[in-house]
């Protein structure tokens, strides 16, 4: 058997508003790319059977929009408050606790640390993601607590702006 992980950053904010981070919903661009990135990840071979995201704003806004291009109801996606501005062994932490039950994953979050989390969990990679940016990892593993350092590899990696 194997685990599945999207990682997914939160499509982009908007900051013309004088709200604190946490807060920031999504610009125009962040509503429109959303639902196209949501698309993309339909048409791959596996879907997620859970959905995890940053309780922010923008985090759980984007979430919510996949949920809906996946037909996933909006009340099973779990918040998890250490997703935001959490660094890699924060986020590996949430991984490895996830139910045994569930093969794939899609997590919302942030930059710095969905970046350097992918580097961590597939070594040989370096990735920079832009805003609603989808990084597919296979694991060959039984559990998510056996998911470390190294033990990922990237199999499918796109952006709004890759055509």
């Amino acid at each position: 058997m194997a685990k599945h992980l999207y990682l997914i950053r939160h499509a982009k904010s908007d900051w013309s508003f004088d709200l604190p981070d946490f807060d920031r919903p999504l610009n125009k661009r962040g509503l429109r790319d959303a639902p196209i990135m949501a698309k993309r990840l339909d048409l791959q071979n596996l879907r997620p059977d859970g959905l995890v995201s940053s309780p922010a704003n923008r985090a759980i806004s984007t979430a919510k929009i996949f949920a809906k291009e996946l037909k996933f109801p909006d009340a099973n996606i779990q918040e998890e408050e250490t997703v935001y501005d959490a660094d890699v062994q924060a986020l590996l932490k949430v991984i490895n606790s996830f139910p045994a039950n569930l093969d794939c994953i899609a997590l919302f979050g942030h930059n710095p640390g969905i970046s350097l989390l992918a580097e961590y969990l597939c070594s040989d990679v370096s990735i920079d993601f832009p805003t609603c940016a989808i990084a597919f990892l296979s694991f060959d593993v039984d559990q998510w607590d056996e998911i470390s350092m190294g033990t990922g590899n990237l199999i499918w990696f796109n952006y709004p702006k890759l055509v």
